[in-house]
């Protein structure tokens, strides 16, 4: 195989530089120190800064099949020459064997990103003379132009020596090193140096790398040739005071920029940073989305077909969105012909966030975000803390579509309406709940619920916390007829959350049972001969639980959808992040995320419960609105 006629070739088909103009980015990583957590794992992203997991936050290729010791770490991906052949390279280690405890690496192979093919590379079987090696860290690779082959780049500890950056290169086949490790960088002071990434820019290789011992940190070293002429740049490069490690490098598509981000490795979170000329960094960390907690990994830019493709084979659609939501209201707006999902804004302690963001989508798995809707500090004059659990509605008033949007502030309920579901919204200018209904003294004003009758076109609200209460609206959508208040508490399951629709000739009325802290957290069911009329409770009326084998807690407050002209509906709701929720405490409650699953009925009317999923849902299609 000619390798440099291979990378000709490519420049013609695959610039450096220019990717396809859609696609998306890839990022490889794993997740601990403990069982299960060392292995490969894959999410994908849009746009360079929110990503979701792929195969549930799940190892895509097992360490057991792979690896020498049954686990894998610090996985690093690039595209080769070609333009279409993948290569991986991750340390072949299981921490709990302790830390000087693995001598090899493995080496991946793909031509499609789905199946790789692998071996093992023991450096101090492979080469004589390495008996003192105790360890051999985080490999990288990087295409050398000039040689025409793949340099692969680690970390080596000999005795009581420092760890030291080495490189050697790869056999043609990239199942094995061809040549003997030689030093690559060695740090002046004698510091070990591991985790070492390295990126052209402008004829210039720039070696970013972790400091091990006194003053670790993230530093970079610069030279005019790949292997060797490495000067250090003695300042750090992390913009936090946490101790950091597994800095990687990737330049965002159609821009001049790139990103750094590394794992802030003792707070469990990754940081990213972003810089036009390498030298100066700002953090970006309000743009990223990451919430599944990665370890040490990279990121690799892809084309449209390798994002489906990886979708098609690992794609999870639980949750929804990136980051964290909860309480989420949906609509189908028949103007637009389009879904719009309203969520509470979370991962706020104690509930505090305080604005509003919509998202939409023509077919219920791919999401945008359509921005901030409703800001309480700014818009709100009455509630300017707590904005939570909202609802929608679209209503044609005088031949114009008008939307109008029913939110919690500071435990009072107000409504905002617009000429767009995802506005401007102008807010009421003064509360619509904000006291107990008659009778009811304990619980709070919270959790709005708006349905229109398709038997009458009447609209009606329901709200509570503790209690559920109902009332007819007026026309204007912004006031209630208060002599219709009703209190409608099914039973005493009943916490908050209700939700009602409409379907064959019933009323469904759903709710919340337990605290959204709890991994309890749950929905029931009853029905209804009319929007007001009492609750009939089911023997059975369970609807969606947690799933303790899928590591799936606190499914609750929710909303339906039905597809427009058909009988097929879907439950949206919220859970606790996954999978480091249920492992935090009553934090859980305000760190949730937002999923979908299909909701059925059997042929009585009834709810067959639903089965929390990480798979979530297929992507819908909108049969065509005749004019």
């Amino acid at each position: 195989m000619n390798w440099k006629k291979i990378a000709l070739l490519a420049v013609l088909i695959y610039p450096v530089g220019i990717h396809a103009q859609s696609g998306g980015y890839l990022f490889t990583y794993f997740t601990g120190n403990g069982s299960g957590e060392e292995a490969i794992r894959f999410a994908l992203s849009r746009d360079g800064y929110r990503y979701r997991a792929l195969n549930a936050n799940q190892a895509v290729i097992p360490s057991e099949k792979i690896s020498s010791t049954g686990g894998v770490r610090d996985p690093h991906i690039v595209r080769g020459p070609d333009g279409k052949t993948f290569y991986m390279v991750v340390t072949d280690m299981v921490s709990a064997n302790g830390w000087n405890s693995n001598r090899a690496m493995v080496l991946l192979k793909s031509g499609d990103l789905l199946n790789w093919t692998s071996s093992v590379v023991n450096i101090q079987k492979r080469f004589p003379g390495n008996d003192s090696l105790l360890r051999v860290w985080a490999p990288q690779t990087i295409y050398d132009k000039k040689a025409g082959r793949f340099m692969i780049y680690f970390s080596m500890k000999h005795g009581a020596g420092p760890d030291i950056i080495y490189y050697a290169y790869a056999n043609e086949d990239f199942t094995d090193l061809a040549t003997r490790p030689e030093q690559l960088f060695y740090h002046p002071s004698n510091d070990a140096c591991i985790d070492g990434d390295i990126i052209e820019k402008d004829g210039r290789f720039h070696l970013f790398f972790k400091t091990e011992g006194k003053g670790a940190g993230i530093k970079k070293a610069v030279s005019g040739q790949l292997t060797k002429g490495y000067v250090l740049e003695d300042r750090y490069l992390h913009q936090t005071m946490d101790p950091v490690e597994g800095s990687g490098i990737f330049q965002l598509k159609h821009s001049k920029e790139w990103i750094l981000m590394y794992d802030v490795y003792t707070k469990g979170r990754y940081q990213f940073t972003k810089s036009a000329d390498l030298e100066n960094f700002r953090v970006i960390d309000d743009s990223v989305s990451l919430p599944f907690h990665p370890r040490h990994g990279t990121v690799l830019p892809i084309n449209e077909s390798e994002y489906l493709r990886l979708e098609a084979k690992w794609g999870t659609n639980n949750p929804v969105l990136p980051g964290y939501y909860a309480d989420p209201s949906i609509l189908f707006s028949e103007k637009l012909q389009r879904f719009y999902l309203y969520p509470t804004s979370d991962g706020y302690t104690n509930w505090s966030g305080t604005s509003f963001k919509t998202f939409s989508s023509p077919d219920l798995v791919n999401w945008k975000e359509e921005g901030v809707i409703l800001d309480l500090p700014t818009q709100v004059s009455w509630g300017k803390r707590n904005a939570w659990a909202p609802s929608i509605l679209e209503k044609k008033i005088n031949g114009e579509y008008k939307y109008f949007f029913y939110f919690t502030a500071a435990q009072k309920i107000g409504v905002a309406m617009a000429d767009h579901p995802a506005g401007p919204f102008k807010d009421l200018g003064h509360a619509l709940i904000d006291a107990f209904p008659p009778g009811v003294t304990g619980g709070q004003q919270i959790d709005p619920d708006v349905f229109t009758d398709p038997q009458t076109g009447r609209t009606y609200l329901f709200w509570g916390n503790g209690y559920l209460a109902g009332a007819e609206l007026n026309d204007d959508m912004m006031s209630l007829k208060k002599e219709t208040i009703k209190i409608l508490t099914p039973d005493a399951s009943f916490r908050e959350g209700a939700h009602v629709f409409y379907r064959a000739g019933r009323y469904y009325f759903m709710w919340s049972e337990d605290d959204t802290r709890s991994p309890n957290y749950r929905v029931r069911y009853g029905t209804a001969s009319s929007p007001l009329g009492g609750i009939q409770v089911p023997p059975v009326n369970l609807v969606i639980q947690k799933d303790t084998a899928a590591g799936i807690y606190g499914t609750g407050h929710n909303s339906v959808i039905k597809l427009p002209g058909r009988d097929e509906w879907y439950i949206v709701y919220h859970r606790f992040n996954y999978p480091k929720g249920i492992t935090m405490g009553e934090s859980a409650g305000y760190n949730r995320e937002v999923c979908m699953d299909v909701l059925t009925f059997d042929a009585a009317g009834g709810i067959i419960p639903v089965k929390p999923t990480h798979r979530g849902i297929s992507p819908v299609k909108i049969k065509a609105r005749k004019n």
